[in-house]
């Protein structure tokens, strides 16, 4: 199980770099996105990865899992979600009024 959750935050990872690194709007936001839930992942997998246990500490309870990153992965995931959109219509917004979605504002050498 650890094993594929390093395998799923290292591909969200090299997918959100190589997005990263275009030139253009909308794969940046893409790109920002996916590094987002790679470190939603890695927090997710800090609260270590157990099946069938409580989340809630009570006495009858022999072992539970760590609610803190559940909860903070949850607000995360909130938090992303609008910032996305947010940055989306800053995009959008740039896109119109440049007249182009490359990042800088520009468009490159072969297209002006």
């Amino acid at each position: 199980m650890e094993v594929l959750f390093a395998s799923a935050v290292g591909v969200l990872v090299a997918a959100g770099v190589y997005l990263l690194l275009r030139a253009r709007t909308f794969p940046v936001v893409l790109g920002l996105a996916l590094i987002s839930y790679a470190v939603n992942f890695y927090i997710f997998a800090m609260g270590r990865l157990r099946v069938g246990l409580e989340p809630i500490i009570s006495e009858e309870a022999t072992a539970y899992v760590d609610p803190i990153p559940q909860a903070l992965v949850l607000t995360a995931i909130v938090i992303g979600f609008a910032m996305t959109a947010f940055v989306l219509v800053l995009a959008l917004r740039a896109n119109f009024d440049l007249g182009n979605d490359h990042v800088d504002g520009r468009p490159p050498e072969g297209e002006r």
